[in-house]
């Protein structure tokens, strides 16, 4: 935890619309998290948590926040790449997730509930590998933990006892709205091939 809490970053965005006279008005705020993977100040995290901005506000471990542009996102995959003007900046070691095995523990790192409990950590296990839930024809495998994960840890990191990202936090299961043991994570193999090309292109080819 220790290794990994530096790089791992609060995203808050603002949610904005038009009044009468069109003026924007702010209506509403979304707090998620995110992994830098990269120095020069690259952060990915959840396609759900950018939404639509096109800029959001990037939290820092070590308290400091700055403004952050989102350089690409894809919806299929649920992941985004935002990119802020720092660098130098605390980087997160990546594992492997095609190396996984049910029932290593597994750690959670994020802002659950909102930036008040930044850096939370929670622990469980490896549930299940190459789950597939959501839309028809949504192919993706997901890796499936009992560590708690909460609306604002997504886009967080999910990793082993190394201290290597091996996936990002992406949703929960509940029927009722509270914790089963259901959470959800992109296994870091896609996740680095997604985020290199958006990156490149911004979008996903």
């Amino acid at each position: 935890a220790k290794k990994v809490s530096p790089a791992v970053v609060g995203i808050t965005t603002k949610v904005y619309n038009r009044d009468m006279f069109n003026r924007k008005v702010l209506v509403g705020e979304g707090v998620g998290s995110g992994v830098i993977f990269d120095k020069a100040g690259y952060i990915v995290t959840n396609n759900h948590v950018v939404g639509t901005a096109k800029t959001v506000i990037v939290s820092l471990a070590d308290g400091q926040s700055t403004e952050g542009t989102v350089v690409g996102r894809d919806a299929r995959t649920d992941l985004a790449v935002v990119k802020i003007n720092m660098d130098n900046l605390p980087v997160a070691e990546f594992g492997d997730s095609d190396s996984l095995q049910v029932g290593e523990p597994a750690i959670a790192i994020g802002n659950p509930l909102g930036l008040e409990f930044q850096g939370t950590v929670t622990v469980g296990v490896i549930s299940s590998l190459n789950r597939t839930i959501g839309a028809e024809g949504q192919s993706m495998k997901l890796i499936q933990t009992d560590a708690a994960i909460n609306p604002g840890n997504s886009g967080g990191p999910l990793f082993n006892m190394q201290g290597e990202v091996v996936g990002i936090n992406s949703q929960i299961f509940s029927t009722s709205g509270g914790f089963m043991g259901l959470s959800f994570a992109i296994p870091i193999d896609l996740a680095m091939q997604i985020k290199d090309q958006l990156v490149k292109d911004g979008r996903v080819t």
